[in-house]
């Protein structure tokens, strides 16, 4: 996992190479510890390359921490952010590099009432623990 994929507002880099699933995974197990521990949460996801394969990873992440899952398919960012208030859930992730080039590839995450949770702030956390 490099540093530079922990961005102010999220978490992109190219994919597969700075990022995938395996690395996706991860941070969700991450995410869980420090910031999401518990309730349900709503993951979405983009059209781009690798975004199925990352959205299945931190589906299964979530699962296997307990988390309950509300898989949103196909969806804008602004889709997420209304579903995880719509549905009172504990946060979410979109998987999406939003307005970069194709080659990338992300995570944005959000808490209670899709509140944005900093890459930075992901990857303080990941320091901590490894």
């Amino acid at each position: 996992m490099v540093k530079e994929i922990f961005e102010a507002y999220d978490i992109r880099g190219i994919y597969p190479d700075e990022i995938n699933a395996d690395i996706a995974s991860d941070i969700v197990g991450y995410i869980v510890r420090d910031f999401i521990k518990s309730g349900k949460v709503v993951v979405g996801r983009d059209i781009r390359v690798g975004s199925w394969k990352m959205y299945k990873a931190v589906v299964r992440s979530f699962k296997r921490s307990g988390i309950k899952v509300e898989k949103a398919g196909i969806i804008t960012t602004p889709m997420l952010y209304f579903l995880v208030n719509n549905i009172n859930a504990s946060g979410g992730v979109m998987v999406t590099a939003s307005h970069n080039p194709k080659e990338y590839n992300g995570l944005k995450v959000v808490g209670k009432n899709a509140i944005p949770i900093s890459g930075k702030d992901i990857y303080e956390k990941i320091k901590e623990h490894v």
